[in-house]
């Protein structure tokens, strides 16, 4: 223990907090890191894709991971610099074989090189069906197209991704979150918003049908304010998805970036867990309209993070990040935004919770207001510098550099 830390600890003990048990709180938190950061939304498939499905990476910065190898070393590096022991969130068309299977054709062996890889490093893994950048997403409509043939392929890939999840997650001894997100929408407006829900509702029904162990699955869906070419309408909406979460006990995933710029995400979340046993936080940053930009340590992040611990529900919510951003390092940006999470999680836990909570119930809201605020001088840094060292990792400057090197180390890949 530093100097720092041991100063910092007796001032968070004059005001009723004891710094061991934050340290120790989020220390046990892991966090889902998102593997297409690593390479732009590209994936790995060798069957081209013709529709992006709403989803756009901008930038061209050197180094983007071109192999499932090349995207393993820089999760490598990247896990080397955040404190803690952590996730990797993996879409379906980033599997690594040497078949060429189409969506509703892949099956668990296409995945296991990342099987035994996040065995190796004593990784959890969560998974994602792909319902983007394929020939059959062109009309940004999969699982509510209207042509049943079409819906049919989706509802395969999504079962077979289902699978896979379910396969992944009793390997690693560690449940797997499979996240359902479909681009489904119109960019002008429709006349029959309804027959598309119902043909969604009917087409996630028959896709989570076949049972799994939930000790293996955890299957969520997300939902969505409206994305590129969707303008107008998208069938997913978040009143769609949490009424079919709380119908069919599923997870519901609340992405930070999926919903208007004036609403607040962490006020969603008392709301929603009422009636909804599981949840999956997706943090991003949105800038004006459905954009995900690497995570900044903000009042939206911290507001988030305060309320999963002042509302008890970092058991039952899943975090994970889902931003990218071709424009700064890849590998910095995945540091940064877990570093960010963290660091919003342990300025939560530090909060004199229970005489913040006392003195609401009370209706004493001066003294919320005071204890609020004077307690946002407490030395968090110091904190937050002694987790780092605990776990190893650099911190400051260092990391700077360390962060650096790295960067210049892929800079030459093509």
């Amino acid at each position: 223990m530093t100097k720092a830390y041991d100063l910092a600890r007796d001032a968070y003990a004059a005001w009723g907090v004891d710094t061991e048990a934050a340290l120790a709180a989020l220390s046990a938190i892991a966090i889902s890191v998102h593997c297409w950061q690593g390479d732009d939304v590209g994936g790995f498939e060798r069957k081209s894709g013709t529709s992006g499905g709403g989803i756009q990476a901008t930038g061209n910065h050197p180094g983007r991971a071109r192999t499932p190898d090349e995207l393993r070393a820089d999760l490598d590096f990247a896990f080397s610099q955040i404190p803690g022991r952590h996730r990797l969130n993996l879409h379906a068309f980033y599997l690594d074989s040497a078949d060429n299977p189409d969506r509703d054709q892949i099956e668990y062996r296409h995945f296991t090189p990342w099987v035994d890889w996040a065995r190796d490093r004593g990784l959890g893994l969560d998974f994602n069906p792909t319902f983007f950048a394929h020939a059959k997403a062109d009309d940004n409509l999969t699982l509510s197209h209207p042509d049943p043939g079409i819906r049919d392929f989706w509802i395969e890939h999504g079962r077979r991704s289902r699978d896979i999840a379910a396969r992944i997650g009793a390997a690693l001894d560690s449940p797997c979150v499979n996240n359902i997100w479909v681009p489904d929408g119109y960019k002008d407006t429709p006349v029959d918003r309804m027959a598309a829900r119902q043909r969604l509702w009917a087409s996630l029904d028959a896709m989570l049908a076949p049972a799994h162990d939930p000790a293996h699955l955890l299957d969520a869906v997300e939902s969505k304010l409206f994305g590129i070419g969707v303008e107008a309408c998208t069938v997913g909406s978040h009143e769609f998805y949490m009424g079919y979460a709380a119908r069919r006990d599923i997870a519901l995933c609340l992405d930070m970036g999926h919903f208007h710029p004036t609403e607040s995400v962490a006020d969603k979340l008392s709301a929603v867990a009422l009636s909804i046993s599981n949840l999956l936080l997706h943090v991003s940053r949105p800038m004006r309209w459905d954009s995900d930009h690497v995570v900044l340590l903000n009042d939206d992040l911290l507001a988030m993070a305060q309320e999963l611990v002042f509302a008890g529900l970092l058991g039952r919510t899943r975090i994970g990040l889902d931003f990218f951003d071709a424009t700064i390092s890849r590998t910095a940006a995945w540091v940064t935004g877990v570093r960010n999470m963290q660091k919003a999680l342990l300025r939560a836990l530090l909060l004199p919770q229970a005489h913040l909570k006392t003195a609401e119930e009370q209706l004493d809201f001066t003294a919320r207001l005071l204890w609020t605020e004077e307690v946002k001088d407490l030395p968090h840094g110091a904190v937050w510098a002694e987790f780092c060292a605990r776990h190893e990792v650099p911190a400051g400057t260092a990391l700077i550099s360390s962060l650096n090197a790295y960067q210049q180390k892929v800079a030459a890949r093509g």
